[in-house]
């Protein structure tokens, strides 16, 4: 969400102090996970409005969550620069829709358990992730490099035979 790696500890670290600060309220036969990612999100939204960083694309932390495959030189620069043009166009969304990506495609969580992660409804979710993808597609639409890098990738997945 911050784009800095330093920022992003900083807020990691406070995290973990407000949870120690705040441990005896949790209840002890529920996950604290959920309360640990509102708290993290919270710390963010705060340092984002009281500092106005400047909110960067997704950084190569999110890139090693997703392999690469790729067997060609010139096949791995294009999924590359197809891979930042799509951290472009994350970055560029609302907070509230790029956190539903993050958590959703990036993380894996289920519907559900975004759902319980932010404290929102499902329905909440699932409308946040339809708003979500479809600014994300005009983003990608106007962007004339997704164009070309998708034109790349859609030619190496027809020459191995994909669909």
């Amino acid at each position: 969400m911050t784009g800095d790696r330093t920022v992003a500890e900083e807020i990691l670290q406070d995290t973990f102090a407000r949870a120690y600060r705040h441990r005896k309220a949790l209840l002890l036969d529920v996950s604290p996970l959920p309360w640990l990612h509102r708290v993290a999100l919270n710390v963010c939204y705060s340092r984002l409005s009281r500092r106005q960083l400047r909110c960067e694309p997704i950084g190569d932390e999110a890139t090693r969550v997703v392999g690469d495959g790729a067997a060609e030189p010139a096949e791995a620069v294009e999924r590359r620069e197809l891979r930042q043009i799509v951290r472009e166009g994350i970055a560029a969304l609302r907070p509230k829709h790029q956190e539903v990506v993050v958590l959703y495609y990036l993380h894996g969580l289920s519907l559900q358990e975004t759902a319980k992660f932010l404290d929102v409804r499902l329905g909440t979710v699932k409308s946040r992730l339809h708003y979500a993808l479809r600014s994300l597609r005009v983003h990608l639409e106007g962007d004339r490099r997704f164009e070309r890098a998708f034109d790349g990738a859609q030619r190496a997945d027809e020459a191995e035979g994909a669909p």
